[in-house]
């Protein structure tokens, strides 16, 4: 009988542990070429995160990181800054499409999208993933004179 040869958790941990060197600007150790980009806009902030396809965080960037302080943070010019640090970022990676989830009310929402178009990714999906209330908040009580 051969003898067959189970992955360790050991080996799983130090793959991972490349992964993560690779997402904090370290030596690229693997190649991508899709990927997904969560946006998330809110009247406050904007927040975009680029993962694999599996959903292991590559890189991401927000208006706070880069200097944006008080209501400059929820523009689209902001969301538009994010957008080209985060593409300065996946220079090495080899990532050129995207699947894009957005979610949120904010300004910056489109314009993140806007900029990831004309920052040289194609996109190949953009969905909503804004969450909405089945039933809606709870009506006050009934009122006694």
């Amino acid at each position: 009988m051969g003898v067959i040869r189970v992955k360790t958790k050991t080996e799983t941990e130090v793959s991972d542990a490349k992964k993560v060197a690779a997402a904090r600007g370290k030596k690229i150790k693997y190649r991508l070429s899709r990927g997904k980009a969560y946006i998330q806009s809110s009247y406050n902030n904007t927040i975009v995160t680029v993962c694999d396809l599996k959903g292991n965080v590559i890189t991401w960037g927000s208006a706070g990181v880069l200097g944006f302080h008080g209501p400059k943070r929820a523009t689209p010019y902001a969301a538009t800054e994010i957008v080209k640090y985060i593409l300065e970022k996946l220079k090495n990676t080899g990532l050129k499409e995207l699947y894009l989830f957005v979610k949120g009310i904010g300004a910056g929402k489109e314009a993140a999208i806007r900029a990831f178009a004309t920052g040289g990714m194609t996109i190949l999906s953009i969905r909503d993933i804004t969450p909405i209330p089945h039933n809606g908040p709870r009506p006050p009580k009934v009122r006694r004179v």
